[in-house]
């Protein structure tokens, strides 16, 4: 698993810092999100997963390659 940010969407609401706070936090200066760990092990992807989810401005991507190989919904080769 991946995480990705985009600062420039985030809007400071600090969900994803209340959420998981070993993997968020907020700058300082502008509230914005910051990346604490963008390759979590496997016991935090479940609070990864819900810190995109809470995410008020969808600035949080969660990359998850292996399920996304498996034909997981939404992922390559997905057949409904």
């Amino acid at each position: 698993m991946e995480l990705q940010v985009d600062r420039e969407r985030c809007l400071g609401a600090g969900m994803c810092a209340l959420t998981a706070p070993e993997l968020f936090d907020q700058d300082g200066e502008d509230g914005l999100v910051l990346l604490l760990n963008g390759r979590p092990g496997a016991e935090l992807h479940a609070v990864a997963r819900e810190s995109a989810w809470v995410c008020p401005a969808g600035a949080i991507t969660v990359v998850d390659r292996a399920r996304s190989r498996r034909g997981v919904p939404g992922g390559p080769g997905h057949r409904p």
